[in-house]
């Protein structure tokens, strides 16, 4: 027993540091294809601000004294960006990436945008990206259980009621069709003229996109067990509410998860659209429209990569608890 148990342990000890390589070979593996598609599109974002700001870096360079072509300015309006930069490519590729007011910012402008918004401001800082990303989140937030509970109630009785699945579905999908950018300023007019402003608008417009993909994933769900299951079900004197808590919820947990996440990022959007026709001084539509007035093209960009970080974060969020919620259920996600 002695002697064996060093080789014991050793054997032990091999195991783990297999099963560490093992791990970081897969997490390699999954890791560079991120990494190459994040390469690729920082390369193609570098090489599209070169004719995206060559108008600008040729008026630069021409108003420091170096030759251009063609020397006139009433020339040089009538070209694209691109005949501009294939004329000029050494001014052009020169005075691309560091301009104050770039057409199409350079990914580190973005970057030192973003971080200047983030850690370079108190999070109570109306300049900070963090406070008005909470702002946006609040609404989000609100308007997604609003469009949550909306969308399984609605996925239920179309489940249970003929009269709703050839009555409400069709509206359903209709209500889609409408361009949100046209129904926020409507909604957000009728509901002030009654006396109800602040979150609550916003709240109703992301409840209004976030609703649908509920409503159809949650039909897809609720109608997912088959016939054998069902008969089964019949065959134990089970009713119908017992079958939906003991057969068809279940069931649907997969299907809704799927949904939510659609839902989650849909709220989103539907937060930063009602932001827009208010002229709000917070959230990151406000941002967006702050950058529009002003010129600041990195603001508005700093801007979309918060919100899509925070779309991913939720996204995150509802994955980590769609994994346990199912493990708990025996279901393998």
């Amino acid at each position: 027993m002695t002697d064996t148990a060093p080789l014991a342990a050793q054997g032990a000890g091999i195991g783990r540091s297999g099963r560490v390589a093992l791990w970081a070979r897969g997490f390699s593996h999954a890791l560079l294809p991120v990494v190459t598609v994040v390469a690729a599109l920082l390369a193609i974002w570098y090489l599209a601000c070169i004719p995206m700001n060559a108008s600008n870096s040729v008026l630069q360079a021409a108003r420091a004294d170096v030759a251009v072509s063609p020397e006139s300015a009433s020339d040089r309006r009538g070209m694209s960006g691109l005949a501009l930069a294939v004329r000029n490519p050494g001014v052009a590729v020169a005075g691309a990436f560091d301009q104050d007011r770039a057409r199409l910012p350079a990914p580190h402008q973005v970057a030192a945008e973003l971080w200047a918004g983030t850690v370079g401001e108190p999070v109570t800082s109306n300049r900070s990206l963090i406070w008005h990303g909470w702002v946006t989140l609040s609404a989000t937030l609100l308007g997604f259980v609003f469009g949550t509970v909306l969308g399984i109630a609605l996925a239920v009785g179309i489940v249970h009621s003929r009269v709703m699945d050839m009555s409400v579905m069709p509206w359903a999908i209709v209500s889609q069709t409408v361009p949100i950018i046209a129904i926020a300023p409507m909604i957000i007019v009728v509901l002030y003229s009654v006396g109800i402003q602040g979150i609550v608008p916003k709240a109703i417009i992301s409840a209004y996109l976030s609703f649908f993909p509920v409503v159809v994933g949650m039909v897809k769900g609720l109608r997912s067990p088959n016939g054998m299951d069902l008969d089964l079900m019949a065959t134990y004197g089970a009713t119908k509410v017992q079958t939906f808590w003991k057969l068809r919820l279940p069931s649907s947990m997969p299907y809704l998860f799927a949904s939510l996440k659609i839902g989650i990022a849909a709220s989103l959007i539907g937060a930063i659209v009602g932001e827009l026709p208010t002229g709000a001084s917070a959230g990151l539509g406000a941002r967006l429209l702050a950058g529009s007035y002003y010129g600041q093209t990195e603001q508005i960009w700093a801007a979309l990569f918060a919100a899509a970080i925070l779309a991913a974060l939720c996204v995150g969020l509802l994955g980590v608890i769609e994994r346990a919620l199912l493990g708990r259920m025996g279901m393998k996600t």
